[in-house]
């Protein structure tokens, strides 16, 4: 594991505050990720399931996890199923959780090897009466590839076609909208390494280097700082690439006079952080250049006051979007009297601003939750306003991560820079 340890009892808490929403009689069953294939024999990386980790902190293929709090027997009200190891596993694939270290970083008292789950699930159904089980609901998830989660649906349906079935991706979602003092911590890691890596951006930046050169330095300053990686594909789009929203080929060369917009975040811990920044190639923006970049750092600095407790994201999008009308049409983009007579359904401003301003964030970069749930403390949110011109082959976004807090919000990347005078500044210190 490269990351340190997280504090076993955020798992607990998390169990705990998933029992809670639980109705009588409910057995709730997680299963981890597959471990994917890409070729002949080859694989992927493996990547946790994100739900199965949140209640159990356990990072490894092959896992099961069952919480069933009405169970007759207490070993049963909790447990955790292992791959259990073997000298060729250990040569050939490596180290594997033993029991103690599941019990140690989950909070779980009952650990059972994996091959025992076939013989246990038989009293646990007969004891149920509702059945609880994952699936990825995510609003824009586009799911082509059967999952173990779906492959475990469908077995357990057929063997047992009576039991009530429930979705436990709806609880799951209600939970992990709220980040706890511990998840915070950790996504401040995210971020304080997304930091080092922008920073080391500014010095290597110059005329003529490779998108990719930049995807490389990215990762090197990830992995060095203990990062599995990055969280999501990095966008590294100079020039009129940028005016591309998922750009992630990084494939061009970064010419004297255009900018760079940055999309990138270390995943730390299985958390994203998610930064945006936009830099000019040859270390100075030109008058234009800089006209965008403020009124973009304009209505970003707009969209945190309103990233508040007690807003909700319809509102939210609205206020910003009419701060962004202004900006546009300082910048003569747009035309103060086509504004005031457009068709509310479809404003103007979209033509320059097409994507939303916010998002969750937490173990996914596109974290889960109810889209259209009051803002509330502990909610963490991306904000990244963005102008995109392709006739004059410029883009720019700048993008922060913000945990709202009871009395307002706290910016999780504050210490990132971000004026474009610092940026210049920095830029020219590392020539």
């Amino acid at each position: 594991m490269r990351y340190a340890p997280l504090a076993p009892e955020l798992f607990v808490e998390n169990r705990r505050r998933f029992r809670e929403l639980l109705p009588p009689a409910s057995l709730a069953i997680f299963q981890s990720n597959d471990v994917m294939p890409t070729n002949a024999d080859g694989t992927m990386a493996f990547r946790q399931n994100n739900d199965l980790f949140y209640l159990s902190g356990v990072d490894q293929e092959e896992s099961i996890l069952v919480i069933f709090p009405d169970a007759r027997l207490p070993q049963h009200r909790e447990i955790l199923f292992l791959k259990e190891t073997s000298e060729h596993i250990l040569i050939w694939e490596g180290y594997k959780l033993t029991k103690d270290e599941a019990r140690q970083n989950s909070g779980i008292k009952t650990i059972m090897w994996l091959e025992s789950f076939n013989s246990v699930l038989p009293a646990l159904m007969n004891e149920a009466e509702n059945v609880y089980l994952n699936s990825n609901e995510h609003i824009r998830a586009v799911v082509e590839v059967e999952t173990r989660d779906a492959r475990f649906i469908k077995m357990l349906q057929s063997q047992y076609p009576l039991h009530n079935y429930r979705r436990a991706s709806r609880l799951l979602h209600q939970l992990r909208a709220i980040k706890s003092p511990e998840e915070i911590r950790v996504m401040r890691q995210a971020c304080d390494i997304t930091g080092k890596a922008f920073r080391r951006l500014l010095g290597f930046v110059k005329p003529g280097v490779w998108e990719f050169e930049i995807e490389a330095e990215i990762v090197h300053e990830f992995m060095r700082n203990r990062s599995r990686g990055p969280a999501y594909g990095s966008i590294v789009a100079s020039g009129k690439n940028a005016n591309v929203l998922h750009y992630t080929t990084n494939d061009n060369q970064c010419l004297d006079g255009d900018v760079i917009l940055l999309d990138f975040g270390a995943e730390y811990a299985n958390y994203a952080a998610d930064l945006s920044r936009s830099i000019p190639v040859n270390g100075k923006f030109t008058t234009r250049q800089r006209q965008v970049y403020d009124s973009v750092l304009a209505v970003m600095a707009f969209a945190k006051t309103r990233l508040v407790a007690g807003n909700e994201i319809e509102e939210y999008h609205k206020q910003v979007g009419e701060c962004m009308e202004q900006e546009l049409i300082k910048l003569d983009l747009l035309n103060a009297a086509d504004v005031k007579n457009q068709d509310p359904a479809a404003p103007l401003y979209k033509k320059y601003f097409m994507h939303g301003t916010s998002h969750y964030l937490g173990l996914d970069v596109h974290d889960v939750g109810y889209k259209y749930r009051t803002f509330e403390a502990g909610m963490v949110y991306t904000c990244e306003p963005g102008i995109y011109i392709p006739e004059e082959g410029l883009g720019i976004r700048l993008e922060n991560d913000i945990l709202i807090t009871a009395t307002g919000n706290e910016d999780l990347m504050a210490d990132i820079p971000l004026q474009a005078d610092t940026i210049e500044d920095l830029m020219a210190a590392g020539r």
